[in-house]
């Protein structure tokens, strides 16, 4: 469990606990961009630490600074995940809309090889203006079991909707011995099935990224943010969305900020 009560990215408590800011280059998002820790801040929001990753773009790959924060440790693998996360459909002050921006919370590990069996990734993305040739709003929750990257072949399982998700949504994906099943607001999402089971652990991740330009090609600088209150990891257990939230409530009366017991897995 983390609620984010950090002072700023670069909190040696952010290390100690697990987690890395991402600094280095490379995809996902377009070509040129950087990946800025910096744009990784922490508020008090309605009485909880709240974490903020901020994407800004002028249009140009080399003025996008998107943003990523990620376990170091890739131990994660059945059981329950869940973050209560806040989605933006617009930039957050003046500049031009439309950007294809990725907003996500999902758990990954490595592709050591092209179509590799042991690759893993479970996926919430909420696209506020479309892209990949989707018009609109459109939100995926996504099951991988392996994929090319070029040519691209991908072997996965989807559930989407194509609407607003715009303010604070409390996001849940359980993993058993035969199913991963995603909620949103206590309601289920999707289900996906055994063939999509994770062979190997994962790290838990959260990003925001831009897909391409065809959104909005401007060069108005513009910036976007999504909001993190906490994320809960519950190893082996499938939790319904109810009980997630009365755990969080626990720690929350507790006065507990974090706490780890995932021992490595992998």
């Amino acid at each position: 469990f983390d609620d984010f009560n950090y002072s700023a990215y670069n909190d040696p408590a952010i290390d100690s606990h697990g987690w890395s800011v991402r600094s280095n280059s490379g995809g996902p998002g377009v070509s040129g961009a950087t990946w800025a820790p910096q744009n990784v801040t922490f508020a008090t929001e309605s009485g909880n630490s709240v974490m903020n990753l901020e994407t800004s773009t002028a249009g140009t790959g080399e003025s996008t600074k998107q943003t990523e924060v990620l376990t170091k440790a890739l131990k994660f693998k059945n059981g329950t995940y869940a973050a209560r996360v806040k989605f933006a459909d617009a930039p957050k002050a003046t500049g031009p809309d439309g950007d294809h921006l990725v907003q996500t919370f999902f758990t990954i590990n490595q592709l050591k090889a092209p179509m590799a069996d042991d690759y893993a990734e479970y996926d919430f993305e909420y696209l506020p203006n479309g892209g990949w040739g989707e018009p609109s709003n459109i939100l995926y929750t996504t099951s991988w079991e392996t994929y090319n990257p070029d040519p691209w072949q991908a072997v996965n399982q989807h559930s989407e909707s194509r609407q607003s998700y715009a303010g604070w949504h409390d996001l849940v994906v359980t993993i058993d011995s035969a199913h991963i099943t995603y909620y949103i607001d206590g309601a289920q999402f999707g289900q996906h099935d055994a063939q999509y089971l994770p062979e190997a652990p994962m790290s838990i991740n959260f990003n925001q990224w831009l897909i391409d330009f065809g959104g909005q090609a401007s060069t108005t600088p513009r910036a976007y943010d999504q909001k993190v209150d906490y994320v809960l990891h519950v190893k082996d257990q499938v939790l319904t969305p109810a009980q997630v939230n009365a755990k969080v409530a626990a720690y929350r009366a507790a006065g507990t900020h974090f706490e780890d017991t995932v021992s490595s897995t992998g």
